[in-house]
């Protein structure tokens, strides 16, 4: 009895970490693909509200939201 409860336990330890790890890969995996922002949706997004960005400025903006990420 006891020895069942364990082993559905620890079934769903190791279900959970893998389940997770192949879930992070997928994740890594979509985000190098398909990257959530870059440097001409920063510069239409500056342009959008009237400014004109230097390249410095989206420099600065893409270190920003690497280190976010």
């Amino acid at each position: 009895m006891l020895h069942d409860i364990l082993l559905i336990v620890v079934g769903l330890v190791i279900g959970a970490v893998v389940g997770f790890l192949i879930a992070k890969k997928y994740m890594e995996k979509f985000l190098k693909k398909n990257p959530p922002i870059n440097e001409q949706m920063i510069k239409a997004m500056m342009s959008g509200m009237g400014r004109t960005p230097s390249q410095k400025q989206v420099n600065q903006m893409m270190k920003q939201m690497n280190k976010y990420m």
